[in-house]
């Protein structure tokens, strides 16, 4: 009987719009400033049809790009990495822009490697006809972006590095940068302990919900031999 009261109330609050008041309802950083002060990292049009082999291709580009790089380092602790790519494509031209805080990491002695990662994309994708142009560009502030400051947590806490400690170290590097706040979460099995739990850390203002604030996100997985950690970084720029 009290199962079918419930179903009942349910069907009358689907049917007449109403919802049940829920905790947890999130929304990302980014996509909630699209069009305000967050700009695309593709640009493209494509009908209906081609769309989804246009969204599979910028996948693979990134994931091609960002394993060359890493995978062409001597050093892996001095890995830069890449803050963000963005990808543009015309009728006959396919633009690629690296944004990276260490250029000089596809610069080997005289020769570019830039030009075997330039064939391997073609290779991929059989461009055929198109042509294919690509461009790195300095960040100057590295560790004011967040996927290359995730990827340096990540490679810390794959070193066994205790949790606070990196933490500790990221808000310290962020703050000798011309940011304003930072927020930084790590969850999964911290220091090896068998319960997995949430830990996080802020320094200064991160308005999350300020549309006008111009925040930085991103969230990285880390392969731990305990297990995968999240991580996940809130850089607060500005307001505009």
């Amino acid at each position: 009987m009290k199962e079918n009261l419930f179903l009942e109330r349910n069907l009358f609050n689907i049917k007449s719009g109403n919802k049940y008041k829920c905790t947890g309802r999130k929304i990302h950083p980014l996509g909630f400033r699209l069009g305000v002060n967050q700009k695309y990292f593709s640009y493209w049009f494509a009908q209906m049809e081609d769309y989804p082999k246009f969204l599979e291709e910028d996948r693979r580009i990134r994931t091609l790009i960002e394993k060359y790089v890493e995978g062409s380092l001597k050093d892996s602790s001095n890995y830069g990495g890449i803050g963000h790519i963005e990808i543009q494509r015309e009728t006959d031209l396919i633009k690629i822009e690296i944004n990276t805080g260490f250029p000089d990491l596809l610069i080997e002695e005289h020769s570019l490697k830039i030009d075997q990662l330039k064939r391997d994309v073609d290779t991929m994708l059989g461009i055929g006809d198109r042509k294919l142009r690509i461009t790195l560009n300095n960040v100057i502030q590295p560790y004011g972006e967040p996927k290359i400051l995730a990827e340096h947590v990540a490679s810390q806490l794959r070193n066994r590095v205790a949790f606070r400690r990196t933490m500790k170290r990221a808000i310290e590097s962020v703050g000798r940068t011309s940011n304003k706040g930072i927020k930084i979460q790590i969850a999964g099995r911290l220091n090896g302990s068998e319960m997995a739990r949430v830990e996080w850390a802020r320094e200064g203002r991160v308005p999350l919900q300020t549309i006008r604030a111009r925040i930085k996100y991103c969230h990285y997985s880390a392969q731990t031999i305990y297990g995968v950690l999240g991580i996940k970084i809130w850089i607060f720029q500005d307001t505009e």
